[in-house]
């Protein structure tokens, strides 16, 4: 009797055990695994609230549903900024029909020359659907100290020819508008079209 108790306690530790392997193995399956750094429960850059290039103010609600993608710069930046936004226009279109539920937000850290006008052409050079954001001064001191990020003007031969030191990383938000992914400079589009594709299938 003891020895068929034992033989069924057996068993059923063997069912719990694959069942908990099971278990794992979808727990495993479901979390996604991103090429860039994985900032998942990060208690900084979880909102914003700024005007855009029409004036009108936007948070991460307004996205609600797509990858979101924000990177600071300026529109004079020579080679950062615009390598920055082409790699983002160019997984937008490696996306294909999946490229609607990703959204690219560029966010001035030069308030002093980046106009709305401004901002809206050059949105336009990279993809009509992204959204440029435009901080006053104090605004921008409050974002940048809330995403951790760098920037800081460097003057030129004459006051309207300075350029812009700035952070050049991007911040990636799930569906959810919930950060998770902090893309470093550098890593190219395919990295960036790895996550943002791992981001949709979750």
């Amino acid at each position: 009797m003891k020895k068929r108790d034992a033989l069924k306690s057996l068993a059923a530790m063997g069912v719990l055990a694959v069942t908990l392997g099971g278990l794992t193995a979808c727990d495993k399956k479901s979390k996604a695994v991103f090429q860039g750094v994985d900032v998942t429960g990060a208690e900084y850059a979880r909102d914003f609230s700024l005007p855009d290039q029409d004036g009108k103010v936007r948070t991460m609600k307004d996205f609600a549903g797509k990858v979101v993608v924000v990177f600071f710069g300026y529109t004079q930046c020579p080679d950062v900024c615009p390598t920055s936004m082409s790699e983002l226009a160019e997984v937008k279109r490696a996306l294909g029909a999946d490229g609607e539920r990703l959204q690219g937000i560029f966010v001035s850290v030069d308030p002093e020359r980046d106009r709305p006008e401004v901002l809206k052409a050059y949105m336009a050079n990279f993809d009509p659907t992204f959204v440029a954001l435009l901080p006053t001064p104090e605004q921008l001191a409050a974002i940048a100290k809330d995403f951790k990020i760098y920037y800081k003007r460097v003057e030129g031969k004459t006051p309207t020819s300075y350029t812009m030191d700035h952070s050049a990383g991007s911040y990636v938000y799930d569906p959810q508008g919930r950060l998770r992914v902090y893309e470093r400079y550098g890593s190219g589009a395919q990295v960036l079209l790895a996550d943002v594709k791992a981001l949709l299938a979750e």
